[in-house]
């Protein structure tokens, strides 16, 4: 179904952190590739490494990095996603820091406890840096990441290649249905922005109505690592997936590393 278009308005750094805080891990469980990222930044980092997780949400990735003896620093915008993740580290190995991505730079001022001591690795998992789609928000937070880094630092981009057969405008699907939830999703795709937003709404016989707002501004391989040099940084690999599988045309993800340029 295609419908007149329309937009998410009072959308903010925290709104899609918030939403969906609750209903993450149980959606997104069963995402691939967590062993095979767990081991690729381990090995990029170090097996004691420091490793800051940007968008660190309920610590999905980041609890199994501190598992694996990573010294972890997670930046969240959301306080809810944050409060998850305490939850789940009752150890209290890492250290969160509540703030949007975008003002990554002003965040390390602030806090120099935590970030004077350079990272070995900064790791933007499964589309996040997508999720800043403000101008120029995504070249700002990959400039400040940047100068985090260590000589000998990376930072990893794992995000969707764009499909350029998909279609624009706004429309209405199904993202799940079960005896007592379901689940609708609505979309609308600017093409010229390279914007996409959206409303998940779940209907829950126990709970109601529930929305779930997001939004991103996606970008090509391409624009990414345009976007990363203007930052200081250089790709140095690209691959299909965490398992470093070869990147070739009609991939629909990649994992691209980057390190700070030397000139």
């Amino acid at each position: 179904m295609v419908l007149p278009s329309r937009t998410v308005e009072g959308y903010g750094a925290s709104t899609y952190g918030d939403a969906f805080a609750d209903a993450y891990d149980r959606w997104y469980a069963d995402l691939p590739d967590l062993a095979a990222c767990v081991t690729t930044v381990m090995e990029l980092a170090g097996a004691t490494g420091r490793v800051l997780e940007l968008g660190v949400g309920t610590g999905r990735i980041a609890v199994e990095l501190a598992d694996a003896g990573a010294r972890v620093v997670g930046v969240d915008s959301s306080e809810a996603m944050l409060e998850r993740l305490r939850t789940k580290d009752c150890d209290h190995r890492i250290e969160t820091v509540h703030g949007a991505m975008e003002d990554l730079a002003t965040l390390a001022d602030a806090q120099p406890g935590i970030f004077d001591e350079p990272f070995d690795l900064v790791l933007l998992a499964y589309n996040t840096l997508f999720n800043l789609i403000d101008d120029g928000a995504q070249q700002r937070c990959l400039a400040a990441a940047a100068g985090l880094l260590g000589p000998d630092g990376r930072l990893i981009v794992e995000a969707f290649v764009p499909d350029d057969s998909s279609e624009a405008g706004a429309r209405i699907g199904l993202r799940s249905m079960t005896a007592d939830e379901v689940v609708l999703s609505v979309t609308e795709h600017d093409r010229v922005s390279q914007l996409i937003t959206g409303q998940f709404v779940s209907l829950d016989e126990h709970h109601g109505v529930r929305l779930r707002p997001w939004a991103i501004r996606y970008r090509s391989p391409e624009q990414l690592d345009a976007l990363a040099a203007d930052a200081g940084l250089r790709l140095l690999e690209r691959w299909a997936d965490f398992d470093r599988g070869e990147f070739a045309s009609g991939c629909e993800r990649h994992v691209s590393v980057y390190a700070r340029s030397t000139t």
